[in-house]
This record gives structure tokens, C-alpha cells and sequence, in this order.
């Protein structure tokens, strides 16, 4: 199982996309490579904002940290969702855990060119910290959670193995 120090972006992510994805991404299963959805999304992160280096943080690894500290992330999704967001959350928790007092984040959604900025606010080492609490207990759950009755899970990576059965 994995530990606090354990839990990354991605994650965070699932777990507020989907605690069932989280759970199932837990335990080693990644159709993820197989998904044109994900290969569409890793084409977009490879030929947008080149300039961006990569910060590996162990168990996170964010797209880019400026010089005035924002952390970027790139997004291949056309629209912000609540699991963007604490994404970008975490990865700032993160840096200030290691030393790193990040202004904030700025996600970039190169689909539609948006961009969208948050600033650093003191609450959010606590949601951080509430996330990576939610992430061990979905994890250490010993079934799955249900699956969601949704649209978005169509172009989830996990959809073969939640719906076929």
C-alpha cells in the first residue's frame, strides 16, 4: 500500500475524478497506454509550452516552476475541472513541504488558450492534506468503489474493464 509521501498528482486527480479509477490506478492497473484519449493528451503536452521543464518531486512531477515560483500544468482537456485544480494544489503543498513557497499555480489549457491563475491561499495546505487522507483510505478500501453512472466515463481509460462486465 502506499504511504502519505506516496500519493502524487495523479492521485489527487483520480480521486477527484473517480475514487473507483483511483483505486484500480492503485493496484497496478493502467490501460492508460492503450487509451487515445491519454495519447491525445501526452501529443498535446509534447508540443505545447516546449520551453517547460519538467520538476520531478519523487512521487509528483509537475509540468514546470517559473522563476517567481508558479507552478505550471499543463492540461489537455478543453475545460478547468475541480480535479485540475486540486491537482495544482497538491503540486504547490508539495513544494512548500520541501522548502519551495510556490505563489501558486496556472493551469494552461492550449485546446482553447485559456489559461487560468491561482494564487497561493493559506486553506489550501489543509484541502491538500485532506486529499492525500482521502486518497489512503480509497486505497486501502478493500473492494472497489462503485462505479459512477456518468457521462464522463465514457472517455475514461477504465471504462472497458467498469462496464463490460
Amino acid at each position: 500500500m502506499i504511504t502519505n509521501g506516496d500519493v502524487g498528482g495523479v492521485h489527487i486527480k483520480y480521486l477527484h475524478h473517480c475514487r473507483r479509477q483511483l483505486w484500480l490506478y492503485a493496484r497496478g492497473l493502467r490501460p492508460e497506454a492503450l487509451s487515445t484519449t491519454v495519447q491525445l493528451g501526452e501529443a498535446v503536452h509534447a508540443t505545447s509550452y516546449r520551453r517547460a521543464s519538467p520538476i520531478d518531486l519523487g512521487s509528483a512531477r509537475l509540468d514546470d516552476l517559473d522563476g517567481e515560483l508558479w507552478v505550471h500544468e499543463i492540461k489537455s482537456s478543453s475545460r478547468p475541472s475541480s480535479a485540475d485544480e486540486a491537482q495544482a494544489i497538491h503540486y504547490c503543498y508539495r513544494l512548500r513541504k520541501v522548502g519551495v513557497q510556490a505563489q501558486g499555480a496556472v493551469l494552461h489549457y492550449p485546446k482553447t488558450r485559456r489559461t487560468r491563475r491561482l494564487p497561493y491561499a493559506e486553506e489550501w495546505d489543509q484541502r491538500a492534506q485532506d486529499d492525500i487522507a482521502a486518497v489512503l483510505d480509497t486505497v486501502a478500501a478493500p473492494t472497489a468503489p462503485e462505479r459512477l453512472r456518468r457521462s464522463a466515463c465514457r472517455g475514461c481509460s477504465y471504462y472497458d474493464y467498469c462496464w463490460s462486465l
